[in-house]
């Protein structure tokens, strides 16, 4: 059965590159331009692994993080954090509220990759 990957980001460029690069790997993609919509999609959609932009509209990505975390429905969805926040702080934020990985833009392809790859195998254990 093909992994569902939730991706959000309100930079549709970015949402559009990932969205291709995970498709021609095989994944079943869904998007989410913002943290109320992407709420909304890990309800319906009940994702396999989450790829989440911290800087969102109307819900913030940290809020997003902390309310898939404290749901016992979804929070054991493993979620790669993808954003522009680079320093220390901001990564010890996103690892202390559930992120299984924290990644930087510009995006690293193969770092992307390698995370979702872990992603799914710790689950499989």
């Amino acid at each position: 059965m093909q992994k569902k990957i939730l991706i959000v980001d309100d930079d549709r460029e970015i949402l559009e590159i990932v969205e291709r690069i995970l498709e021609l790997k095989g994944y079943t993609i869904f998007t989410a331009l913002n943290g109320e919509e992407a709420l909304r999609k890990v309800e319906g959609a009940s994702p396999d692994l989450i790829i989440l932009d911290l800087v969102l509209p109307l819900v913030s990505g940290e809020q997003v993080c902390r309310k898939i975390k404290r749901n016992p429905k979804t929070k054991d969805i493993p979620i790669i954090m993808l954003t522009g926040k680079d320093s220390e702080a901001d990564e010890i934020i996103g690892r202390v509220l559930g992120a299984d990985y924290y990644l930087t833009k510009p995006l690293g392809v193969e770092k992307l990759l390698q995370a979702i790859e872990d992603c799914f195998k710790v689950r499989e254990f």
